[in-house]
């Protein structure tokens, strides 16, 4: 039976929904293994598992959308849900690393830029949703969340990866700072979008 045609099934239970709860369901594994493995001085196969876990979790990203278009099975709840999981996994994932050192000292700041752009991001977003406007993902931005999930994936990866390849923790790192860079554009070109509508409703 082609999923795109069964009737009677739920939006809310749709494939593309379905992949998005699994990314959101990924994230304790994730973040579990890590702990585990750094604070409590686990194995260094947790880092793998988290590793892999991390990357189905990145590929669910991609697949959600794909389907729900193919399939023709977009939803407002897929469209609420989509971005709040990938916010949830970005988010959890850099203050787990944070935690357990990966990110440290200047890098903080690589993190800290991302998360509050997210923030800032989502919150423009949930206003202008308000005033039914909407504000498209750019290429830019997809580029961006890319790099970023790499970066993250090196990261998590961190002292196990350091066994087959030696730069691991630093390609992370650097990548979590061109990440950065490109937050601070996408934000700006969002925010700018943002006010130019929050100012004609004054106007209006």
């Amino acid at each position: 039976m082609n999923i795109a045609t069964t009737r009677g099934q739920p939006k809310t239970m749709s494939l593309p929904n379905i992949l998005t709860y699994a990314r959101i369901a990924a994230i304790p594994v994730v973040i579990g293994c890590v702990y585990w493995q750094s604070i409590l001085d686990g194995p260094l196969w947790l880092r793998w598992v988290a590793l892999t876990v991390f990357i189905a979790a990145g590929i669910t990203d991609y697949l959600d959308g794909y389907y729900a278009r193919m399939w023709d099975q977009q939803s407002a709840f897929g469209r609420m849900l989509d971005p709040i999981a990938d916010k949830l996994l970005v988010a959890s994932s850099l203050l787990m690393l944070a935690a357990d050192n990966s990110i440290h000292g200047w890098t903080l700041w690589a993190a800290i830029v991302i998360l509050c752009r997210e923030i800032l991001v989502s919150g423009l977003r949930e206003y202008l949703a308000g005033l039914r406007v909407s504000v498209p993902v750019t290429k830019l931005a997809k580029w961006k969340t890319t790099i970023q999930l790499v970066a993250i994936g090196f990261l998590i990866a961190g002292e196990a990866g350091e066994q087959i390849l030696p730069a691991t923790t630093l390609i992370g790192i650097v990548l979590l700072w061109m990440s950065a860079i490109f937050t601070i554009y996408t934000g700006w070109d969002y925010f700018r979008a943002g006010i130019h509508h929050l100012i004609k409703e004054d106007e209006g």
